[in-house]
Protein backbone atom coordinates (compact mmCIF):
# COMPACT_ATOMS: atom_id res chain seq x y z
CA UNK A 1 0.00 0.00 0.00
CA UNK A 2 1.05 3.30 -0.82
CA UNK A 3 2.29 5.98 2.39
CA UNK A 4 0.03 8.56 1.52
CA UNK A 5 -3.21 5.80 1.24
CA UNK A 6 -1.88 4.24 4.37
CA UNK A 7 -2.06 7.77 6.07
CA UNK A 8 -5.57 8.36 4.65
CA UNK A 9 -6.81 5.48 5.84
CA UNK A 10 -5.94 5.72 9.34
CA UNK A 11 -7.08 9.06 9.26
CA UNK A 12 -10.42 8.13 8.24
CA UNK A 13 -10.64 5.48 10.96
CA UNK A 14 -9.63 7.64 13.52
CA UNK A 15 -11.59 11.17 12.77
CA UNK A 16 -14.96 8.90 11.18
CA UNK A 17 -17.48 7.02 11.45
CA UNK A 18 -17.64 5.83 8.16
CA UNK A 19 -17.80 2.22 7.18
CA UNK A 20 -14.73 -0.27 5.97
CA UNK A 21 -16.11 -0.40 2.84
CA UNK A 22 -16.38 3.10 2.49
CA UNK A 23 -12.56 3.91 3.77
CA UNK A 24 -11.36 1.00 1.24
CA UNK A 25 -13.11 2.36 -1.70
CA UNK A 26 -11.21 5.87 -0.74
CA UNK A 27 -7.91 4.41 0.49
CA UNK A 28 -7.52 2.19 -2.83
CA UNK A 29 -7.94 -0.75 -0.27
CA UNK A 30 -9.42 -3.86 0.20
CA UNK A 31 -12.35 -3.79 3.15
CA UNK A 32 -10.69 -6.32 4.83
CA UNK A 33 -7.50 -4.52 5.00
CA UNK A 34 -9.44 -1.53 6.40
CA UNK A 35 -10.64 -4.15 8.96
CA UNK A 36 -7.52 -5.27 9.92
CA UNK A 37 -6.18 -1.36 10.46
CA UNK A 38 -9.13 -0.83 12.80
CA UNK A 39 -8.29 -3.56 15.14
CA UNK A 40 -4.76 -2.63 15.11
CA UNK A 41 -5.85 1.17 16.28
CA UNK A 42 -8.33 0.09 18.74
CA UNK A 43 -5.68 -1.23 20.58
CA UNK A 44 -2.90 1.95 20.10
CA UNK A 45 -4.64 4.14 22.67
CA UNK A 46 -3.72 7.72 20.26
CA UNK A 47 -5.23 10.33 18.67
CA UNK A 48 -4.93 11.12 15.17
CA UNK A 49 -2.60 13.82 15.96
CA UNK A 50 -0.29 11.07 17.24
CA UNK A 51 -0.24 8.91 14.27
CA UNK A 52 0.11 12.13 11.91
CA UNK A 53 3.48 13.32 13.36
CA UNK A 54 4.85 9.96 12.50
CA UNK A 55 7.08 9.49 9.58
CA UNK A 56 5.55 7.06 6.76
CA UNK A 57 8.25 4.12 8.10
CA UNK A 58 7.26 4.48 11.58
CA UNK A 59 3.42 4.46 10.36
CA UNK A 60 4.28 1.31 8.25
CA UNK A 61 6.42 -0.65 10.73
CA UNK A 62 2.71 -0.30 13.26
CA UNK A 63 0.91 -2.20 10.88
CA UNK A 64 3.28 -4.64 8.84
CA UNK A 65 2.00 -7.60 10.45
CA UNK A 66 0.60 -10.49 7.94
CA UNK A 67 -3.04 -11.12 6.63
CA UNK A 68 -4.08 -14.29 7.95
CA UNK A 69 -6.08 -15.98 5.60
CA UNK A 70 -10.07 -16.26 6.48
CA UNK A 71 -11.82 -19.12 6.89
CA UNK A 72 -14.96 -20.99 4.16
CA UNK A 73 -17.47 -18.70 4.86
CA UNK A 74 -21.38 -18.86 4.25
CA UNK A 75 -22.96 -16.50 1.69
CA UNK A 76 -25.80 -14.37 2.69
CA UNK A 77 -29.43 -14.89 0.47
CA UNK A 78 -28.85 -11.04 -1.18
CA UNK A 79 -32.05 -11.68 -2.98
CA UNK A 80 -34.12 -11.86 0.07
CA UNK A 81 -32.72 -9.37 1.72
CA UNK A 82 -32.70 -6.64 -0.99
CA UNK A 83 -36.71 -7.56 -0.92
CA UNK A 84 -36.80 -7.22 2.87
CA UNK A 85 -35.07 -3.67 2.34
CA UNK A 86 -37.36 -2.83 -0.32
CA UNK A 87 -40.97 -3.72 1.95
CA UNK A 88 -39.29 -1.63 4.82
CA UNK A 89 -37.89 1.40 4.94
CA UNK A 90 -36.90 1.14 8.91
CA UNK A 91 -34.96 -2.14 7.62
CA UNK A 92 -31.62 -1.26 7.74
CA UNK A 93 -28.24 -3.57 6.65
CA UNK A 94 -27.08 -3.75 9.91
CA UNK A 95 -30.06 -5.27 11.75
CA UNK A 96 -30.31 -8.07 8.29
CA UNK A 97 -26.46 -8.59 9.12
CA UNK A 98 -27.51 -9.20 12.71
CA UNK A 99 -30.06 -11.74 11.87
CA UNK A 100 -28.25 -13.29 9.06
CA UNK A 101 -24.47 -13.66 11.47
CA UNK A 102 -27.32 -15.47 14.06
CA UNK A 103 -28.53 -18.05 12.48
CA UNK A 104 -24.67 -19.12 12.09
CA UNK A 105 -21.59 -16.79 13.44
CA UNK A 106 -18.89 -19.22 12.81
CA UNK A 107 -19.55 -19.01 9.41
CA UNK A 108 -21.16 -15.71 8.27
CA UNK A 109 -19.13 -12.59 7.24
CA UNK A 110 -18.11 -9.50 9.03
CA UNK A 111 -20.43 -6.67 8.69
CA UNK A 112 -18.02 -4.52 6.29
CA UNK A 113 -18.06 -8.01 4.00
CA UNK A 114 -21.82 -8.20 4.65
CA UNK A 115 -22.50 -4.72 2.70
CA UNK A 116 -19.52 -4.88 0.48
CA UNK A 117 -21.25 -7.50 -1.04
CA UNK A 118 -24.74 -6.61 -0.71
CA UNK A 119 -23.75 -3.23 -2.66
CA UNK A 120 -22.08 -5.37 -5.70
CA UNK A 121 -25.51 -7.10 -5.94
CA UNK A 122 -27.57 -4.12 -6.06
CA UNK A 123 -24.95 -2.38 -8.64
CA UNK A 124 -25.72 -5.27 -10.72
CA UNK A 125 -29.25 -4.51 -10.75
CA UNK A 126 -31.26 -2.01 -13.28
CA UNK A 127 -33.33 -0.24 -10.81
CA UNK A 128 -33.95 3.20 -10.36
CA UNK A 129 -33.74 4.07 -6.69
CA UNK A 130 -35.04 7.19 -4.88
CA UNK A 131 -32.20 8.68 -3.01
CA UNK A 132 -32.22 9.83 0.88
CA UNK A 133 -29.82 12.42 1.52
CA UNK A 134 -28.53 12.77 5.27
CA UNK A 135 -28.60 16.57 6.30
CA UNK A 136 -24.72 17.70 6.78
CA UNK A 137 -23.70 14.54 4.83
CA UNK A 138 -22.49 15.37 1.30
CA UNK A 139 -22.02 18.80 -0.56
CA UNK A 140 -22.31 18.36 -4.18
CA UNK A 141 -19.82 20.10 -6.68
CA UNK A 142 -19.86 20.36 -10.54
CA UNK A 143 -19.39 22.96 -13.35
CA UNK A 144 -22.43 24.50 -15.36
CA UNK A 145 -22.37 24.06 -19.37
CA UNK A 146 -22.70 27.87 -19.84
CA UNK A 147 -20.44 29.90 -19.46
CA UNK A 148 -20.68 33.93 -19.26
CA UNK A 149 -18.47 36.54 -20.91
CA UNK A 150 -16.70 39.57 -20.11
CA UNK A 151 -14.52 42.02 -21.89
CA UNK A 152 -11.11 42.81 -20.98
CA UNK A 153 -11.03 46.70 -20.78
CA UNK A 154 -7.35 47.19 -21.52
CA UNK A 155 -6.76 44.61 -24.03
CA UNK A 156 -10.27 44.36 -25.32
CA UNK A 157 -10.29 40.33 -25.32
CA UNK A 158 -13.46 38.72 -24.27
CA UNK A 159 -13.26 36.04 -22.24
CA UNK A 160 -15.73 33.69 -20.70
CA UNK A 161 -16.25 32.36 -17.16
CA UNK A 162 -16.76 29.40 -15.81
CA UNK A 163 -19.91 28.85 -13.73
CA UNK A 164 -18.58 26.53 -10.02
CA UNK A 165 -21.99 25.02 -8.51
CA UNK A 166 -22.22 23.59 -5.06
CA UNK A 167 -25.03 22.01 -3.45
CA UNK A 168 -25.61 20.25 -0.59
CA UNK A 169 -27.68 17.10 -0.31
CA UNK A 170 -30.63 17.44 2.16
CA UNK A 171 -31.52 21.82 2.10
CA UNK A 172 -30.39 21.51 -1.80
CA UNK A 173 -28.67 24.83 -0.56
CA UNK A 174 -26.93 26.75 -3.66
CA UNK A 175 -23.85 28.57 -4.00
CA UNK A 176 -22.16 29.71 -7.75
CA UNK A 177 -19.21 31.44 -8.52
CA UNK A 178 -17.77 32.56 -11.74
CA UNK A 179 -14.17 32.02 -11.88
CA UNK A 180 -11.50 32.05 -14.80
CA UNK A 181 -11.18 28.61 -15.53
CA UNK A 182 -11.71 24.76 -14.23
CA UNK A 183 -7.87 24.53 -13.58
CA UNK A 184 -6.93 22.88 -9.99
CA UNK A 185 -6.28 26.52 -8.61
CA UNK A 186 -9.70 27.68 -9.24
CA UNK A 187 -11.26 24.86 -8.27
CA UNK A 188 -9.96 24.78 -4.85
CA UNK A 189 -10.28 28.14 -4.66
CA UNK A 190 -14.10 27.91 -5.66
CA UNK A 191 -14.72 24.82 -2.95
CA UNK A 192 -12.83 27.08 -0.18
CA UNK A 193 -15.53 30.04 -0.64
CA UNK A 194 -18.37 27.54 -1.12
CA UNK A 195 -17.41 26.18 2.56
CA UNK A 196 -17.28 29.44 4.04
CA UNK A 197 -20.36 30.35 2.29
CA UNK A 198 -22.52 27.36 4.10
CA UNK A 199 -20.59 28.49 7.06
CA UNK A 200 -19.13 24.88 7.96
CA UNK A 201 -18.07 21.44 6.78
CA UNK A 202 -20.16 18.40 5.34
CA UNK A 203 -19.16 14.53 5.89
CA UNK A 204 -18.43 14.15 2.32
CA UNK A 205 -17.32 16.58 -1.11
CA UNK A 206 -19.34 14.99 -4.19
CA UNK A 207 -16.86 16.10 -7.25
CA UNK A 208 -17.67 15.30 -10.73
CA UNK A 209 -14.85 13.36 -12.41
CA UNK A 210 -13.12 16.31 -13.74
CA UNK A 211 -9.10 16.93 -13.72
CA UNK A 212 -8.86 18.83 -11.19
CA UNK A 213 -10.17 16.66 -8.62
CA UNK A 214 -10.23 13.32 -9.63
CA UNK A 215 -7.05 12.34 -12.04
CA UNK A 216 -7.86 8.61 -12.54
CA UNK A 217 -11.66 7.72 -12.35
CA UNK A 218 -12.92 4.31 -12.11
CA UNK A 219 -13.77 1.78 -8.94
CA UNK A 220 -10.39 3.48 -6.96
CA UNK A 221 -10.34 6.87 -7.86
CA UNK A 222 -6.85 8.82 -7.92
CA UNK A 223 -7.44 12.11 -6.16
CA UNK A 224 -6.09 15.39 -7.29
CA UNK A 225 -3.06 15.62 -4.34
CA UNK A 226 -4.33 19.35 -3.68
CA UNK A 227 -8.19 18.55 -3.79
CA UNK A 228 -7.13 15.70 -1.12
CA UNK A 229 -5.58 17.97 0.92
CA UNK A 230 -8.28 20.32 0.90
CA UNK A 231 -10.51 17.64 2.20
CA UNK A 232 -7.83 16.90 4.93
CA UNK A 233 -7.38 20.02 6.12
CA UNK A 234 -11.21 20.57 7.15
CA UNK A 235 -11.56 17.17 7.83
CA UNK A 236 -13.73 16.04 5.07
CA UNK A 237 -13.06 13.23 2.41
CA UNK A 238 -13.72 12.99 -1.04
CA UNK A 239 -16.27 11.19 -2.77
CA UNK A 240 -16.29 11.13 -6.38
CA UNK A 241 -19.32 10.58 -8.33
CA UNK A 242 -19.08 7.11 -10.16
CA UNK A 243 -18.84 6.85 -14.01
CA UNK A 244 -21.75 6.57 -15.28
CA UNK A 245 -23.46 6.95 -12.41
CA UNK A 246 -26.03 9.56 -13.28
CA UNK A 247 -27.75 9.35 -9.44
CA UNK A 248 -25.07 9.75 -7.55
CA UNK A 249 -24.88 13.37 -8.45
CA UNK A 250 -28.08 14.01 -9.21
CA UNK A 251 -28.49 17.08 -7.30
CA UNK A 252 -25.47 18.77 -9.20
CA UNK A 253 -26.78 18.45 -11.77
CA UNK A 254 -30.13 20.16 -10.97
CA UNK A 255 -28.20 22.64 -9.01
CA UNK A 256 -26.47 23.36 -12.31
CA UNK A 257 -29.67 23.32 -14.52
CA UNK A 258 -31.37 25.65 -11.59
CA UNK A 259 -28.23 28.48 -11.67
CA UNK A 260 -28.06 27.89 -15.51
CA UNK A 261 -31.95 29.47 -15.66
CA UNK A 262 -32.00 32.03 -13.05
CA UNK A 263 -28.45 32.81 -12.75
CA UNK A 264 -26.90 32.27 -15.77
CA UNK A 265 -29.25 32.88 -18.37
CA UNK A 266 -29.86 36.70 -16.26
CA UNK A 267 -26.44 37.10 -16.61
CA UNK A 268 -25.52 36.18 -20.22
CA UNK A 269 -27.89 39.10 -21.22
CA UNK A 270 -25.57 41.91 -19.48
CA UNK A 271 -22.24 43.82 -20.77
CA UNK A 272 -19.39 42.96 -17.66
CA UNK A 273 -15.84 43.55 -17.79
CA UNK A 274 -14.73 41.85 -14.97
CA UNK A 275 -15.28 38.35 -12.76
CA UNK A 276 -15.77 40.47 -9.85
CA UNK A 277 -18.30 42.49 -11.37
CA UNK A 278 -20.16 39.03 -12.12
CA UNK A 279 -19.86 37.63 -8.86
CA UNK A 280 -21.66 40.31 -7.22
CA UNK A 281 -24.40 39.89 -9.25
CA UNK A 282 -24.40 36.95 -9.00
CA UNK A 283 -24.41 37.03 -5.13
CA UNK A 284 -27.79 39.27 -5.69
CA UNK A 285 -28.97 36.65 -7.62
CA UNK A 286 -28.19 33.61 -4.82
CA UNK A 287 -30.19 35.25 -2.40
CA UNK A 288 -33.31 35.18 -4.53
CA UNK A 289 -32.63 31.44 -5.22
CA UNK A 290 -31.92 30.31 -2.01
CA UNK A 291 -35.24 31.82 -0.44
CA UNK A 292 -37.54 30.87 -3.58
CA UNK A 293 -40.12 28.23 -2.15
CA UNK A 294 -39.71 24.76 -3.90
CA UNK A 295 -43.09 23.79 -5.54
CA UNK A 296 -44.63 21.10 -3.74
CA UNK A 297 -42.86 21.98 -0.26
CA UNK A 298 -43.83 24.68 1.78
CA UNK A 299 -40.27 25.89 2.80
CA UNK A 300 -37.51 27.50 1.01
CA UNK A 301 -33.60 25.84 1.03
CA UNK A 302 -32.57 28.54 2.83
CA UNK A 303 -35.18 27.72 5.48
CA UNK A 304 -34.74 23.80 5.14
CA UNK A 305 -30.71 24.76 5.81
CA UNK A 306 -31.04 26.38 8.47
CA UNK A 307 -33.26 23.90 10.01
CA UNK A 308 -31.45 20.75 9.10
CA UNK A 309 -28.11 21.14 7.32
CA UNK A 310 -26.61 24.11 9.15
CA UNK A 311 -26.71 22.32 12.61
CA UNK A 312 -25.71 19.15 11.06
CA UNK A 313 -22.05 20.44 9.69
CA UNK A 314 -18.96 20.35 11.04
CA UNK A 315 -17.56 23.72 12.11
CA UNK A 316 -14.83 25.39 10.05
CA UNK A 317 -11.02 25.42 10.74
CA UNK A 318 -9.46 28.42 12.03
CA UNK A 319 -7.13 28.97 9.13
CA UNK A 320 -8.33 29.22 5.65
CA UNK A 321 -7.02 26.78 3.25
CA UNK A 322 -4.37 28.18 1.12
CA UNK A 323 -4.04 26.36 -2.42
CA UNK A 324 -0.47 24.48 -3.40
CA UNK A 325 0.63 22.70 -6.39
CA UNK A 326 2.56 19.49 -5.24
CA UNK A 327 5.18 18.30 -7.26
CA UNK A 328 6.91 14.58 -7.54
CA UNK A 329 9.37 13.93 -5.37
CA UNK A 330 13.30 14.28 -6.13
CA UNK A 331 16.15 13.50 -4.66
CA UNK A 332 18.16 15.82 -3.29
CA UNK A 333 22.02 16.55 -4.82
CA UNK A 334 24.77 17.06 -3.07
CA UNK A 335 24.85 20.80 -3.37
CA UNK A 336 21.73 20.15 -0.45
CA UNK A 337 19.35 22.30 -3.16
CA UNK A 338 16.38 20.55 -5.01
CA UNK A 339 15.02 21.90 -8.33
CA UNK A 340 11.23 22.95 -8.36
CA UNK A 341 10.20 25.34 -11.04
CA UNK A 342 13.49 26.12 -12.59
CA UNK A 343 14.72 27.30 -9.30
CA UNK A 344 16.85 25.71 -6.66
CA UNK A 345 15.84 25.81 -2.95
CA UNK A 346 17.98 24.32 0.36
CA UNK A 347 17.31 22.07 2.67
CA UNK A 348 19.01 20.86 5.84
CA UNK A 349 22.40 19.10 4.54
CA UNK A 350 21.84 15.85 6.11
CA UNK A 351 18.75 15.21 3.52
CA UNK A 352 21.63 15.04 0.74
CA UNK A 353 20.03 11.62 -1.58
CA UNK A 354 16.62 11.19 0.18
CA UNK A 355 13.71 11.89 -1.74
CA UNK A 356 12.00 15.07 -1.20
CA UNK A 357 7.98 16.14 -2.18
CA UNK A 358 7.67 20.38 -2.93
CA UNK A 359 4.49 21.94 -2.09
CA UNK A 360 4.23 25.40 -4.10
CA UNK A 361 1.67 28.14 -2.84
CA UNK A 362 1.12 31.77 -3.94
CA UNK A 363 3.80 32.76 -1.92
CA UNK A 364 5.79 29.88 -0.28
CA UNK A 365 7.42 26.74 -0.85
CA UNK A 366 7.18 23.99 1.77
CA UNK A 367 9.68 21.07 0.99
CA UNK A 368 8.65 17.52 2.89
CA UNK A 369 10.50 14.48 3.01
CA UNK A 370 8.43 10.97 4.43
CA UNK A 371 5.49 13.69 5.08
CA UNK A 372 7.33 16.02 7.36
CA UNK A 373 7.65 19.48 6.36
CA UNK A 374 11.58 19.95 6.53
CA UNK A 375 12.14 23.51 4.59
CA UNK A 376 10.14 26.44 3.76
CA UNK A 377 11.64 29.02 1.07
CA UNK A 378 9.68 32.54 0.18
CA UNK A 379 8.75 31.49 -3.83
CA UNK A 380 11.20 33.22 -6.24
CA UNK A 381 10.61 33.98 -10.31
CA UNK A 382 14.45 33.70 -10.71
CA UNK A 383 15.18 31.15 -13.73
CA UNK A 384 18.57 29.38 -12.39
CA UNK A 385 18.63 31.41 -9.09
CA UNK A 386 19.22 30.12 -5.66
CA UNK A 387 17.40 30.08 -2.53
CA UNK A 388 19.81 29.02 0.62
CA UNK A 389 18.93 28.74 4.46
CA UNK A 390 22.18 29.45 6.14
CA UNK A 391 20.76 26.88 8.90
CA UNK A 392 21.05 23.93 6.45
CA UNK A 393 24.60 24.17 5.67
CA UNK A 394 27.17 21.98 7.53
CA UNK A 395 29.17 23.92 9.83
CA UNK A 396 32.03 24.39 7.76
CA UNK A 397 29.80 26.03 4.98
CA UNK A 398 28.41 27.93 7.06
CA UNK A 399 31.71 29.47 8.21
CA UNK A 400 32.94 30.44 5.09
CA UNK A 401 29.06 31.90 4.21
CA UNK A 402 29.22 34.17 6.59
CA UNK A 403 31.99 36.13 5.20
CA UNK A 404 29.44 38.93 3.56
CA UNK A 405 30.44 42.89 3.29
CA UNK A 406 29.16 43.56 6.75
CA UNK A 407 31.74 40.92 8.21
CA UNK A 408 34.91 42.78 6.13
CA UNK A 409 33.76 45.96 6.42
CA UNK A 410 33.64 45.58 10.06
CA UNK A 411 37.47 44.04 9.73
CA UNK A 412 38.76 47.21 7.40
CA UNK A 413 37.62 49.92 9.76
CA UNK A 414 39.95 48.73 12.31
CA UNK A 415 42.85 49.38 10.04
CA UNK A 416 42.10 52.63 8.31
CA UNK A 417 40.14 54.53 5.46
CA UNK A 418 42.07 52.95 2.71
CA UNK A 419 40.82 49.62 3.66
CA UNK A 420 37.58 50.35 4.25
CA UNK A 421 37.14 52.02 0.52
CA UNK A 422 38.90 48.90 -0.99
CA UNK A 423 36.33 46.44 0.60
CA UNK A 424 33.45 49.22 -0.65
CA UNK A 425 34.83 48.85 -3.94
CA UNK A 426 35.14 45.16 -3.97
CA UNK A 427 31.24 45.25 -3.59
CA UNK A 428 30.26 48.29 -5.17
CA UNK A 429 28.43 46.34 -8.14
CA UNK A 430 27.84 43.02 -6.34
CA UNK A 431 25.52 41.06 -3.52
CA UNK A 432 26.22 41.41 -0.05
CA UNK A 433 26.80 37.39 -0.59
CA UNK A 434 28.77 37.90 -3.63
CA UNK A 435 31.63 34.85 -4.28
CA UNK A 436 33.57 37.04 -6.31
CA UNK A 437 34.08 39.96 -3.59
CA UNK A 438 34.11 37.01 -0.91
CA UNK A 439 37.24 35.88 -2.36
CA UNK A 440 38.80 39.45 -3.23
CA UNK A 441 38.36 40.32 0.30
CA UNK A 442 39.38 37.08 1.73
CA UNK A 443 42.83 37.83 -0.35
CA UNK A 444 43.51 41.26 1.28
CA UNK A 445 43.04 39.56 5.07
CA UNK A 446 45.71 37.50 3.66
CA UNK A 447 48.22 40.28 2.36
CA UNK A 448 47.45 42.79 5.47
CA UNK A 449 48.53 39.59 7.73
CA UNK A 450 51.40 39.26 5.90
CA UNK A 451 52.85 43.10 5.44
CA UNK A 452 51.21 44.43 8.26
CA UNK A 453 48.21 46.74 8.19
CA UNK A 454 50.09 49.71 8.34
CA UNK A 455 51.77 48.82 5.12
CA UNK A 456 48.43 47.33 3.78
CA UNK A 457 46.56 50.31 4.61
CA UNK A 458 49.58 52.62 2.85
CA UNK A 459 48.65 50.31 -0.04
CA UNK A 460 45.26 50.33 -0.49
CA UNK A 461 45.58 54.37 -0.39
CA UNK A 462 48.27 54.52 -3.56
CA UNK A 463 46.30 51.75 -5.39
CA UNK A 464 43.43 53.69 -5.26
CA UNK A 465 45.15 57.03 -6.01
CA UNK A 466 45.61 55.80 -9.39
CA UNK A 467 42.82 54.04 -10.09
CA UNK A 468 43.58 50.44 -10.06
CA UNK A 469 41.83 49.07 -6.81
CA UNK A 470 42.43 45.38 -7.26
CA UNK A 471 44.09 42.56 -5.71
CA UNK A 472 47.12 42.31 -8.25
CA UNK A 473 47.83 45.95 -8.05
CA UNK A 474 47.97 45.99 -4.06
CA UNK A 475 50.07 42.84 -3.53
CA UNK A 476 52.60 44.99 -6.73
CA UNK A 477 52.67 47.62 -4.62
CA UNK A 478 53.38 45.70 -1.49
CA UNK A 479 56.46 43.40 -2.63
CA UNK A 480 58.24 46.08 -4.34
CA UNK A 481 57.81 47.97 -1.42
CA UNK A 482 56.49 51.44 -3.31
CA UNK A 483 54.51 52.11 -0.14
CA UNK A 484 57.53 52.74 1.72
CA UNK A 485 58.78 54.91 -0.63
CA UNK A 486 55.89 57.07 -0.89
CA UNK A 487 55.63 56.82 3.12
CA UNK A 488 58.98 58.94 2.94
CA UNK A 489 57.13 61.27 0.51
CA UNK A 490 58.58 62.51 -2.77
CA UNK A 491 62.72 61.92 -3.06
CA UNK A 492 64.70 65.44 -3.18
CA UNK A 493 68.55 65.77 -4.85
CA UNK A 494 71.32 66.21 -2.24
CA UNK A 495 74.00 68.91 -2.95
CA UNK A 496 76.96 67.47 -5.22
CA UNK A 497 80.12 67.42 -3.35
CA UNK A 498 83.05 69.77 -4.87
CA UNK A 499 85.54 68.90 -7.70
CA UNK A 500 87.51 70.95 -10.16
CA UNK A 501 85.50 69.58 -13.15
CA UNK A 502 82.28 71.03 -11.68
CA UNK A 503 81.29 74.45 -12.99
CA UNK A 504 80.26 76.49 -10.25
CA UNK A 505 77.06 79.41 -11.10
CA UNK A 506 79.20 81.80 -11.42
CA UNK A 507 79.89 79.98 -15.35
CA UNK A 508 76.42 79.89 -15.92
CA UNK A 509 76.52 83.38 -15.02
CA UNK A 510 78.69 84.72 -17.65
CA UNK A 511 81.60 85.05 -15.63
CA UNK A 512 83.53 82.08 -16.94
CA UNK A 513 86.69 82.89 -19.02
CA UNK A 514 86.88 82.99 -22.70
Amino acid sequence: MANYNRRKMVRLLKTTNESNCTIAKQCNAAPNTVRRYRIALSQIDHDWFWFDALDDIELELLFSHKKQPDSHKRMPDYFYYHKLMQQFKHNTQYTLWYEYRAIEPDTSYCYSQFTHYYREYVNKLDLVMRQTHIAGECLYIDYAGKTIPWTDLETGQTHHAQVYVAVLGCSQYTYAEAVASQKMDDFCEATVNALEFIGGVPKTLVPDNLKSAVIKAGRFPTINRSFEELAEHYNTMVMPARVRKPQDKSLAEIGVLLVTRWITAVLRRRKFFSLEAINEEIKKLLIVLNYRQFKRLPFSRKERFIELDKPALMPLTTERYEFGTWYPAKKVGHDFHIEVNKHRYSVPHNYVQDKVEARVGYKSVELFCAHKRIAIHLKSTEVGGFSTNPDHMPTKFRQYADLTFTTFISWAKTIGTGACQMVKLQYDSNTEFSAKGRYVCGQLQSLAKKFGEERFENACKLAIEIQSPCIKSIRSILQSKIDVVADNHLPFQQELPMHHNTRGSSYYGGHHAE
